[in-house]
């Protein structure tokens, strides 16, 4: 049922969004648009027992909402009322509407996906991608495992992931399967990089050893060791480069003092 609701009475937070955040640019635009041609495709809500739901069309929403605040206006907005039969079909629709209209990053669909899981609507990341992605086929249900996979292993130590590409995050993926979450933890926490490009440059020497060909022969248990705490005060991470290999001491007990032992004893261990 199409109709005209007052924007107050429409919740945009009562489902996880897939959209971390909304691109002022592409709201100026749509709102330009919509002042000079009005809202051409209603947004879509489902009713509860406070209101509306919001199920697509934040941006729509958001800049009709400027549009009235700017022109004193009573703040209303076309909307599609549907009737999803349970939550979970209006999370679908939800993704369904972002996929055509967003193109959420590959970040943003692993973040929706975890987030799910985590609230409780499904049990493992494997029946959330299945629930919202129903009609993906095998190889894009493993990008998305994959993508839910590294929000899951390194949301908060990343910055604006969301600009991360697909095939940024099908690399972290790969390495975290590989054993390389320690260090690539270790590495995030340890870099002062302020920026997703600046973390991403400080990653490369790890996805380099992560995507090496692994040994087939058997090895000591918990080898190789890649990120050492020998003190509470010192972190040393093992890098590969393309010469060799880099020990990286860091951490307020990292000192010169300390470090003329570590020499010492490489002496040793090689003379």
């Amino acid at each position: 049922m199409l109709t005209t609701l007052p924007i107050a009475e429409i919740d945009a937070t009562a489902l996880p969004r897939d959209r971390i955040h909304l691109n002022p640019e592409t709201i100026a635009e749509l709102q330009a648009s919509i002042a000079t041609n009005g809202l051409r495709m209603p947004i879509e809500v489902f009713q509860t027992e406070t209101g509306y739901a919001l199920i697509s069309g934040l941006c729509r929403l958001t800049a009709v909402t400027n549009l009235c605040n700017l022109r004193g206006t009573t703040p209303e907005i076309a909307a599609f009322i549907r009737s999803p039969a349970t939550l979970t079909d209006a999370l679908i629709a939800m993704v369904e509407e972002n996929d055509i209209r967003q193109n959420p990053s590959a970040w943003e669909r692993g973040l929706i996906i975890t987030t799910l899981r985590d609230n409780g609507e499904f049990e493992t990341l494997d029946a959330a991608t299945r629930a919202l992605y129903p009609h993906a086929n095998a190889a894009k249900r493993q990008r998305l495992r994959s993508a839910a996979l590294v929000v899951e292993e390194l949301d908060g130590h990343l910055a604006t992931p969301e600009h991360l590409s697909e095939r940024q995050i099908l690399r972290l993926s790969a390495a975290l399967r590989a054993d390389f979450t320690p260090l690539i933890v270790a590495t995030l926490q340890e870099t002062r990089a302020k920026t997703i490009e600046a973390q991403w440059q400080a990653l490369l020497p790890v996805m380099a050893e992560a995507e090496q060909p692994q040994p087939t022969h058997p090895q000591r248990p918990g080898r190789p060791r890649r990120v050492l705490r020998p003190a509470p005060g010192v972190v040393v991470r093992r890098e590969m480069t393309s010469d060799g290999w880099v020990l990286r001491f860091t951490g307020p007990d990292a000192t010169g003092m300390r470090m003329d032992f570590v020499m010492d004893e490489v002496e040793r261990l090689f003379g």
